[in-house]
Order: structure tokens, then C-alpha cells, then sequence
């Protein structure tokens, strides 16, 4: 049962596959009739094609012939894993010597990777004090770095000082190569001053100026007075420099104090105009309030006043009225006296 599935499913694949190339077969032909039909070839290529070359570093990448170096500077740089930003900030340097006479340097891997074995090997084996030991070189070649990041990560301390040695040595060796071409400037000038004394000639200009050079220069005994600042031991130096990093973070550390007391009393003055404020607005609500309540009060003394001599306008009203209805005390006096008179007369007549 399982071997009869098995055939059938055989059978099914191989009719399939015999149908796709069946299919397949007929669109070619179809394709080869339609461009005889044109008169155009499958194989034709353009005459202003660009050529194309494949990349050394990617097989994959296939690349025009006039972009080809700098396809190969930016893919070499991303094989090595430097990213799209750190190759942005790369530069050439070499434009800035185009037209100048200074020297430059190219360092390569098996360059870098031979003065550091170099470096390495002149190194003591076991730690000691002031030099670098064999330990604290790299065991293993690097690339090249092509930015400070990569060569701080990728080098140590002794591998950059023993190439920075490297590259000043050989600039020092180009120079003196440069200079042993001028012979002028080598010339025995003593003997060839003496002759001319001998001979009586006229100085050149280059006499002239070796003599001035000569007239010029310090004797030997003044050179060597200033030992004690020359000659300084490690511990000296070391203190100096420890000593002028402080004062220069004093010097920072004063200026973001003075920076925060400024700010400090720009906070408080600003603290203490808006208490002003606040004070002198409850001020004149508290004065508003004050002098309402004094025009009340004067007006109330006012109306009281208005009142009492109304009072007393009204009681001397009647007063006057009450004397004007009432006797004189003359009068009374003028009666009591009649009274007595007449009492008198009365008490004579008996």
C-alpha cells in the first residue's frame, strides 16, 4: 500500500516538472520569435556601456572602473569595521601637501606590525619602573587605525610611543639626507677663513654670516648656569605638573562658585522684588481699607455732629421759649418786695 502512494506521488513530481519544462520551452520560443520578429539579439550589448570591474576585497561587488578607488578605499574601510559615520569624518590629508614641501608618512601592517615587534623584543622582560616591559606591547598584528578612537582601542600605550619613535626617526633621517645634499652648510669655514686672510680676498656673504653667528653665540660657561632648572629630576617635574593642574581647577572650581553666587543673589533679588511687590500691593489694599474705614468713621462723627447741633439748636429753641413764656426774676424780686410792703403797712395800721 505504501509503496503504490509512494509511485503515485513519484509519478505526480515527474509529470509536474514534465510540465514546467514543457512551459518553460514554449515561452523561449516564443521570446527567440519575437526579437527575429524585431530583428534584435538576446546577447546585444550597448556600445557606451560602461565597463565594469569586480571589487578585490567583495567578489560579490561589480563596480564601474572610474569609481573603482574609491569603492575599494570606503569597502576596505567597512571590511576593517569602520562604520558609514566614522568613514564620514575621515579625511585625506594628502590634499594639504599637494603644493608644500612637507614630509609625510604612510603607515602600513606589516610596517606597524615589525617596529612593534622590533620595540618589543628591546624590551625588558620583567616589569620595571620608568620603561615599558614586554607585557604591555601587543602580541598579535593589528590594522592600521584610521582614527584616534580605533588607535586608542587598539593600541596600547607602549605600541603608539614605539611608532611615534619610528616616524621621528625616520623623518630625522630624511632630514639629514636633506641636508648632507647642501654644501654649504657643511663647509670648513675656519680654514677656508684663514686662507682668505692669507690671500687678502673679499669675505662672501657666507663668511660674513658665520662670523655674525659666531659673534653672536654665548660662551660655554654661561650654558651651563641654569642646571638647577635644566636638570630636574621626575618627581620635580611630576610635582610642577600636578601642581599647575590644581590651580587650574581651583581656578574653575572659583569660577562656577562666583557663577552660582551670582545667580544665587539674581534669585534673591528676584525673590525679594516680588516680597516687595506683594508687600506693597497688601500695603495699598490694607491703606485702601484704612482710609475707607477712616471716611466712614468721618463721615459717622459728621452725621453725629449734624445731629447733636441739630440737638442743640432744638433745645435752645426751647429754652428761649420757655423764658420768653415764663417771668423775669426781676419781676419776682419786684413782687416778693411789694408783698413785704404791703405786709408792713398792714402791721402799722394795727
Amino acid at each position: 500500500m505504501s509503496d503504490s502512494s509512494q509511485s503515485k506521488t513519484l509519478q505526480d513530481r515527474l509529470d509536474r516538472l514534465q510540465e514546467l519544462t514543457e512551459f518553460t520551452e514554449k515561452c523561449k520560443k516564443q521570446l527567440h520569435d519575437i526579437f527575429e520578429t524585431l530583428g534584435w539579439s538576446p546577447d546585444y550589448k550597448a556600445s557606451d556601456q560602461e565597463p565594469m570591474e569586480q571589487c578585490p576585497y567583495d567578489p560579490n561587488h561589480r563596480v564601474p572602473v572610474r569609481s573603482m578607488e574609491k569603492h575599494k578605499a570606503s569597502c576596505h574601510l567597512r571590511q576593517m569595521g569602520y562604520t558609514a559615520d566614522e568613514q564620514a569624518e575621515m579625511y585625506d590629508p594628502s590634499v594639504c601637501y599637494e603644493n608644500t614641501n612637507v614630509r609625510s608618512f604612510i603607515m602600513d601592517k606589516s610596517t606597524q606590525n615589525q617596529v612593534i615587534l622590533q620595540a618589543r623584543s628591546a624590551a625588558p622582560l620583567m616589569k620595571m619602573e620608568g620603561v615599558f616591559w614586554q607585557g604591555q606591547y601587543s602580541g598579535q598584528p593589528v590594522d592600521v587605525p584610521q582614527n584616534h578612537k580605533r588607535a586608542v582601542c587598539d593600541l596600547t600605550v607602549a605600541d603608539r610611543l614605539a611608532l611615534y619613535d619610528h616616524v621621528v626617526s625616520v623623518f630625522s633621517q630624511q632630514k639629514e639626507a636633506a641636508s648632507s645634499s647642501n654644501d654649504d652648510l657643511y663647509v670648513d669655514l675656519v680654514s677656508k677663513l684663514q686662507k682668505n686672510e692669507e690671500q687678502n680676498e673679499p669675505k662672501s656673504h657666507l663668511e660674513l654670516m658665520a662670523e655674525m653667528r659666531d659673534y653672536k653665540r654665548r660662551r660655554q660657561s654661561y650654558r651651563a648656569k641654569n642646571v638647577h632648572i635644566t636638570k630636574k629630576s621626575y618627581t620635580e617635574v611630576i610635582r610642577e605638573v600636578i601642581s599647575v593642574h590644581s590651580d587650574e581647577l581651583a581656578r574653575q572650581w572659583k569660577e562656577e562658585e562666583d557663577e552660582k553666587e551670582s545667580m544665587r543673589s539674581e534669585q534673591s533679588s528676584h525673590s525679594r522684588w516680588v516680597d516687595k511687590r506683594r508687600s506693597a500691593s497688601s500695603e495699598s489694599r490694607h491703606s485702601h481699607s484704612k482710609r475707607r474705614r477712616s471716611r466712614e468713621r468721618s463721615r459717622e462723627r459728621s452725621r453725629e455732629r449734624s445731629q447733636e447741633r441739630s440737638h442743640n439748636k432744638e433745645s435752645k429753641k426751647k429754652k428761649k421759649r420757655k423764658e420768653r413764656d415764663s417771668p423775669s426774676p426781676d419781676y419776682h424780686h419786684d413782687h416778693k418786695k411789694k408783698k413785704k410792703k404791703k405786709r408792713d403797712d398792714r402791721e402799722k395800721e394795727k
